[in-house]
């Protein structure tokens, strides 16, 4: 889909979208075809429920008195409730309702309402934002689809006052794009395309952008000592992997921020077989490394002004001859003991040595880690928010901050020395799994056994927030890419300088 910006001129042909605001408010472009149409726009607005809040669109067939055969007139809510995300839902609604219609082309003009706090070039590109977002499709083993199933729209422009500025403003966001669509790309790759050694070459392949990309394989993480890891992967044919990002955009010298994923490329929970229904899901099991891959791409393509760094462990878990079992004990990079009494607790399993290894090797100034960790904080949370565990207020709260800007939202679980109960051993330091109350606190409470000292440290549960299944305006159903703007938005709020 090509997407341009010019500057207004005569009233394009096709379908035209308009811009009104609540009571039914149409804004200058919107109120000068109104006119043109003698009234039409808001004779079919008085005759519907449409009040010019934010996401609504309605749809005006061929007014009498322009050249355009269809125009659409969106609700942006509120002027001074307007921020950069809702105008972004704007564009994405705004795409859906043009490939609803089977248009090929669609035309925006773009005016902002007096007391908005973005003017309307900004505006123009985040409405033009939300459309590249929502047009993201993974289609690429589809050989038949009905015509009705394809998106027709193959072209937009967007009709703004200071369209260089706008094109400026829209330029800066496509890594934004392009970053999300990648991260989303290798979380709806069939697993027998996405394995650890694959999914580490495409990390090796974002090293054209100047990061520095380095892979470990089994060999090098047994010298580390990385045996509760590799113990996940060990039923598998694929050869267990880890990816080390680096992105030197800051001070020399100043210590990282580290972003650590999880990364079980297939999760069949191991000889704790998961039942058959559903299992198929488990190819996105691996979401936590792909919102880490995407974070590391977004931050090299914009060029952020940061040092960090991105580490994912891959693993498949497989029900093998050679599988680990429930009652195995194994020692930990940090030389901590687990009894594995549950091998389907494995992804605590994998990020309990990469998180290890991120402190020994960086020293990082804070350590956030996406994981799909449990299906209980699903049952909390629903697929609204992803839930936060941290020790560290300051690192939650503005974890919590930069998620809403984008929303990517979070909502802080609790943590405390009364849960180690839940995960003692009798014969090792701690259990991996220790039954279903208080599950995703326990997983959480055995990850902070593994961060050094008092380093801030979050642990984001995106279980119900890595896939969709009915999307939103800028989301399509599928896979979210949870995790990659959120990380953007607070390295900029703020850690670049």
């Amino acid at each position: 889909m090509r997407i341009v910006f010019a500057e207004p001129a005569k009233t394009p042909a096709g379908c035209v979208a308009v811009f009104a605001i609540p009571e039914r408010s149409l804004l200058g472009y919107g109120a000068a075809l109104d006119k043109a149409t003698q009234g039409a726009l808001k004779r079919a607005m008085a005759a519907s429920r449409f009040a010019g809040k934010k996401g609504q669109i309605l749809s005006i067939m061929a007014p009498n008195g322009l050249a355009a055969d269809r125009v659409v007139v969106a609700g942006l809510g509120a002027a001074k409730e307007m921020t950069r995300r809702s105008a972004e839902g704007v564009g994405g609604a705004l795409l859906a309702d043009a490939n609803n219609a089977g248009q090929k082309a669609l035309s925006i003009l773009v005016d902002a309402p007096s007391g908005s706090p973005l003017p309307a070039a900004e505006l123009a590109a985040r409405v033009a934002l939300g459309l590249r977002l929502r047009s993201y499709r993974f289609d690429k083993y589809r050989t038949k689809e009905k015509p009705e199933q394809k998106p027709t729209v193959t072209s937009v422009t967007v009709y703004v006052p200071g369209a260089a500025t706008a094109r400026k403003h829209y330029a800066a966001l496509e890594p934004i794009a392009d970053s999300v669509f990648l991260t989303r790309d290798v979380v709806s790759e069939p697993p027998n395309v996405v394995y650890p050694e694959s999914l580490a070459k495409r990390a090796k392949d974002l090293g054209k952008l100047g990061l520095k990309v380095e892979v470990l394989g089994e060999a090098q993480m047994r010298r580390l000592g990385m045996n509760a890891l590799l113990g996940v992967g060990q039923g598998s044919r694929r050869e267990s992997q880890m990816v080390v990002m680096r992105w030197d955009g800051g001070r020399r010298g100043e210590k990282p921020l580290a972003f650590i994923g999880k990364g079980v490329c297939f999760d069949t929970g191991g000889i704790s077989l998961k039942p058959a229904g559903g299992m198929g899901d488990m190819k996105w099991d691996m979401a936590g490394s792909g919102a880490v891959i995407g974070i590391m791409r977004l931050l090299a393509a914009r060029k952020a002004r940061v040092n960090a760094v991105g580490l994912v462990g891959l693993v498949e878990n497989m029900p093998d001859g050679n599988a680990q079992r429930p009652g195995d004990v194994v020692r930990s990079m940090s030389g901590q003991t687990i009894e594995i009494t549950n091998t389907d607790a494995e992804g605590r399993l994998v990020l309990c040595d990469v998180m290890w290894y991120a402190q020994e090797k960086f020293d990082p100034r804070l350590m956030v880690e996406f994981s799909t960790l449990t299906g209980a904080i699903i049952v909390a949370l629903g697929h609204e928010r992803a839930g936060l565990f941290s020790n560290d207020t300051r690192l939650s709260t503005q974890l919590r901050d930069s998620g809403a800007k984008v929303g990517e939202k979070l909502w802080r679980m609790p943590l405390g020395s009364g849960y180690d109960e839940g995960i003692k051993s009798d014969i090792a330091d701690m259990v991996n799994s220790a039954g279903r109350e208080g599950s995703s606190i326990l997983a959480a409470q055995f990850l902070k056994r593994f961060v050094q000292g008092n380093r801030p440290w979050a642990h984001i549960d995106i279980a119900g927030t890595a896939w969709s299944n009915k999307g939103d305006a800028t989301t399509p159903k599928g896979a979210t890419a949870y995790g990659v703007r959120l990380i953007d938005q607070f390295v900029a709020d703020h850690y670049e300088r």
